[in-house]
Parts: structure tokens; C-alpha cells; sequence
């Protein structure tokens, strides 16, 4: 089974966010967005976790390319935070 497909949801074989977030470490989750909480999860944060799986060699728990462009262009994660005016 390729990476980032452990666990599959109705989306055609992809995660939500939601899911593979919950797979996450909570150890991690919680550095990676300690104090951020309440706002929509940022691509910064997702790379902060994405790195330290891949240092730890934990590849399997990653998501795959689909799954990160899917979030990203479904609004689940925000590339940078908007200012409101």
C-alpha cells in the first residue's frame, strides 16, 4: 500500500486532515501548534510535523502528495495567515 494511505477515508483513498492529524503524535501536535489552536492550521505547521516524522524515520506516517495538495486546495490548511482588515 503506498505511503499516507494506512487509513482510508470516502475521499477517493485520501485523508482528510482531520484524520492524518489525529495519527499525529500528540507530543508533536502540541509543539507544532502550541498556542495556535483555535485558527485554521497552517502549511508551516504541517512541515514542522512532516520534518521531525522524516528525521524520526517514520515515512509510512506521512501523508502523500495527494493528500497535502487535497488539503491545501480544499482550504483545510492555510498557506499563510490573512490579516483582516
Amino acid at each position: 500500500m503506498p505511503k499516507g494511505f494506512g487509513s482510508k477515508s470516502a475521499n477517493n483513498g485520501k485523508r482528510s486532515f482531520d484524520e492524518w492529524w489525529g495519527s499525529v503524535p500528540s507530543d508533536l501536535r502540541q509543539k507544532a501548534r502550541k498556542g495556535d489552536e483555535q485558527n485554521k492550521p497552517l502549511l508551516n505547521q504541517v512541515n514542522y510535523v512532516l520534518l521531525h516524522l522524516h528525521l524520526a524515520g517514520k515515512h509510512d506516517a506521512k501523508p502523500s502528495h495527494a493528500e497535502l495538495k487535497d488539503w491545501l486546495h480544499s482550504g483545510q490548511v492555510d498557506v499563510l495567515r490573512m490579516a483582516k482588515k
